[in-house]
């Protein structure tokens, strides 16, 4: 029987045989994209090249500057600088800990384990980082093909078992499924939860380097394919996330299978209390570091980037403030744009909001100068309708005890406060940190929990929905990587938004909004993918969400906050 297929990237039908693979439809069309061919979307879902044709449908030829053919590179890049360390390392355990901007953290671990305690980390050196760079680039030169199979879930266990993944096995059992995909690649056996790239010979842009305890894995940079992630020093980030990673540990929760596990065991509400402590106590250190400081202190900055909770980690720390008997006064920043008609544009001849010279920064720098000095202001007001700044007449005056605190995404950028004496402001860096892993090697992306909340805040509270949440993500990330991460390592403190419970409170709410997604939308395969890893974690009951506090973090985005 003969099938017709629609291929997208030429605008032509063909005809193949049913089964034929998608790769046998590459060879007929010639289609070539600006790298090389890694992965195709089979009726807006992603497959990889070796995917049988089955039933007529549209497919899409996509590289690695594609974002899911970025992620597929990354996921087999992950896997040849796996099987490096199996050879160089045997008997010990590889995990992809967290994302830095400057790409994925490793670490090489001793085996065993028990809950609740610290994995002992295997110390390694720049001979090392070298023995393990020419090993994968041994493995790439020789173009080994990613093999994919299912197999029985007994089957499969023991695999992660025997390659020490624990987490994994712990996974696969919480999930209660019957079938694992296993890929195989010279010999080693495993499974990533998205497709591969067909061979190994494609992954030619990366780098390996000594960082931290282990070591980090850069690959193309998501807006110039063609060059590597920047490199810039992340130590505050990195002791940040390392810090959560231990906790996690401690807690007995170091993957999302035993997370799962917690969850249908009934400790859902002791996860929630644990952690809304941690958060208070975080708060209460950075209210402290700010008063041991107070004769000098007088302006707090808070920065981060989208939907890290910027707005309830600053009343948050505002009430530690006020414990301490200090005033925090809230100066909003987008009382501070341009007037509309000097609005700089952007690329595409739009309003860049986000740029830092959409800003008024003479008049902001001159209020904040006077406030210190003791003066009297009068406060602007943005008109968003008019586009114009406004006076009504709102006078400020700071008193002794008064502490300013403004929020907003150039808080951290030097630029912004130029004419301010930088030792008066105390920097704090906001963002939803997650190292909690789906498994040993597949770590969760910052990126996708922050958009997961943001899916459910806009639909609940400004009536944006899911597609044009994920539609617009691209461009608020491009944003963020101008005009926050650079800024990131000003702080004097950072907060971790991320909570460890917040994944299975998150999807309660963001699978049903994903599924109204249509799937002739250019958002389906972001919900599809979305959705997928959303599998993964057992969702929390209403009576499991109604624990969660009105002062907590997570009802920014789900509603219910008393602040």
């Amino acid at each position: 029987m003969e099938l017709d297929i629609f291929c997208e990237n030429n605008g032509k039908y063909y005809r193949i045989e049913e089964g034929s693979r998608i790769s046998e439809l590459l060879s007929m069309t010639g289609c070539q994209c600006r790298f090389p061919v890694i992965a195709a979307l089979e009726n807006n879902m992603l497959k990889e090249l070796g995917r049988r044709l089955y039933a007529p449908s549209r497919i899409r030829f996509i590289d690695r500057s594609h974002p899911d053919g970025r992620r597929t590179y990354m996921r087999s890049l992950c896997f040849v600088v796996q099987r490096a360390v199996s050879e160089i390392f045997p008997g010990k355990c590889l995990t992809y800990d967290y994302s830095l901007p400057n790409g994925l953290y490793a670490e090489i671990r001793e085996p065993g384990c028990n809950p609740g305690e610290k994995p002992v980390i295997v110390k390694i050196n720049d001979r090392d980082v070298e023995d393990i760079r020419t090993a994968a680039k041994r493995l790439i030169s020789a173009d080994i093909p990613f093999i994919k199979r299912k197999t029985g879930a007994e089957e499969a266990a023991r695999i992660f078992n025997a390659n020490l993944q624990p987490q994994k096995a712990e996974l696969l059992e919480s999930l209660g499924r019957f079938t694992s995909s296993i890929y195989t690649f010279d010999g080693h056996q495993d499974t990533f939860y998205g497709p591969l790239a067909p061979s190994s010979g494609l992954l030619d842009t990366y780098d390996i380097y000594r960082f931290g305890d282990g070591f980090c894995i850069r690959w193309p940079s998501i807006n110039d394919p063609e060059r590597l992630t920047a490199f810039r020093m992340q130590d505050k980030l990195y002791s940040v996330l390392k810090e959560n990673s231990d906790w996690c540990h401690i807690m007995g929760v170091s993957g999302v299978g035993s997370l799962n596990k917690c969850i249908l065991e009934g400790k859902a509400r002791q996860l929630i209390n644990i952690s809304e402590a941690l958060h208070e106590r975080k708060y209460a250190q950075i209210a402290d570091m700010i008063y041991s400081r107070r004769d000098k202190i007088r302006i707090v900055a808070i920065a981060g980037p989208s939907s890290s909770a910027k707005t309830t980690t600053s009343k948050r720390i505002a009430l530690q403030c006020m414990v301490l008997g200090l005033n925090p006064v809230v100066i909003e920043l987008d009382n501070y744009f341009v007037n509309r008609e000097f609005t700089p544009l952007d690329e595409n001849g739009e309003y860049d909001f986000e740029s830092l010279k959409a800003m008024d920064l003479k008049l902001l720098n001159s209020n904040l100068n006077d406030l210190l000095d003791g003066k009297e202001i009068e406060m602007p007001r943005f008109n968003f309708a008019t586009g114009k700044r406004e006076y009504h007449g709102d006078m400020l005056k700071m008193e002794d005890d008064d502490i300013l605190i403004i929020e907003g995404i150039h808080a951290l950028n030097p630029e912004m406060t130029s004419e301010v004496d930088a030792g008066r402001i105390f920097k704090v860096y906001a963002s939803a940190l997650t190292s909690l892993s789906l498994d040993e090697n597949n770590n969760i992306s910052t990126s996708d929990n922050r958009l997961l909340r943001r899916i459910v805040r806009d639909s609940r509270t400004r009536g944006v929905s899911p597609e044009d949440t994920i539609l617009r993500w691209p461009s608020v990330r491009s944003g963020e990587t101008r005009n926050i991460f650079p800024f990131q390592e000003n702080a004097d403190a950072m907060f971790n938004s991320a909570l460890i419970f917040e994944l299975p409170a998150l999807k309660y709410y963001v699978a049903p909004l994903l599924r109204r997604i249509s799937p002739k939308s250019e958002a389906y395969t972001e919900a599809v993918r979305l959705l997928k890893f959303l599998d993964y974690t057992i969702t929390l009951s209403p009576e499991e969400l109604g624990a969660i506090p009105p002062t907590s973090i997570m009802r920014e985005f789900i509603g219910g906050s008393s602040l």
